[in-house]
């Protein structure tokens, strides 16, 4: 099978240990994931940087980027450096962006998402990120409309150079989304939740990315 142009980002549920370490190796077996964006829950920086450094070998080992974000205050850039991950993911302001990019120079991606607005969009891109994620769950679990979702990707998949991640909340969305453009889209539950485990999940969904490039 032909290496679909549209690659996979996996997304993590919260993660308070190293518990999902196997699965993550069999989810980035198959070769046809390109990150996995690792979602930590608070804790103290030693405790974040340990689990990073047990999580990230089973992402990196399968050559997939390993990004983290951490749920409320952490020195992101610190614990990306002493843990070994590829990135950092942050949410909506752009306050920070050119600091972190200062300390992590070209050594590790910085990614953005909880973008509202196009003109949220074009702020972060403009202020030098690497990626910027749409159509994401926000704080409180609800969803964009998947009409705005595609929308919003196809309008800067189109227009801009800085690759965008659009979020499939579902392996039937995938289909749609493979069709704007955007150059990964993004998994979550549905991938830790498929009856067959994770590995099949991201196999079914490369295959479905395929046959929508196809049709294009």
């Amino acid at each position: 099978m032909a290496e679909p142009s549209a690659r996979l980002y996996l997304v993590t549920p919260l993660l308070t240990d190293a518990s999902l370490a196997p699965r993550l190796a069999e989810a980035c077996a198959g070769g046809q994931v390109a990150a996995v964006l690792l979602r930590l829950g608070s804790a103290d920086e030693r405790s974040l940087i340990n689990q990073v450094k047990a999580l990230v070998p089973s992402v990196q080992e399968a050559e997939a980027a390993a990004v983290i974000a951490v749920e409320g205050e952490a020195d992101l850039a610190a614990i990306a450096a002493r843990g070994g991950a590829d990135g950092i993911h942050l949410s909506g302001s752009s306050g920070r962006i050119k600091e972190l990019r200062d300390r992590l120079k070209t050594e590790r991606a910085i990614g953005v998402g909880g973008l509202r607005t196009k003109d949220d969009a074009m702020t972060m891109g403009e202020a030098g990120v690497d990626y910027l994620m749409f159509g994401e769950p926000r704080p409180d679990g609800s969803l964009p409309s998947l009409d705005t979702v595609v929308e919003r990707a196809s309008w800067w998949a189109e227009i801009f150079e800085t690759p965008c991640v659009v979020f499939a909340p579902t392996m039937e969305a995938v289909t749609t989304l493979a069709g704007t453009g955007a150059e990964f889209i993004a998994l979550g539950d549905v991938v830790w939740s498929h009856p067959e485990g994770p590995g099949k999940a991201v196999a079914e969904a490369a295959t479905l990315i395929t046959a929508q490039e196809a049709l294009s």
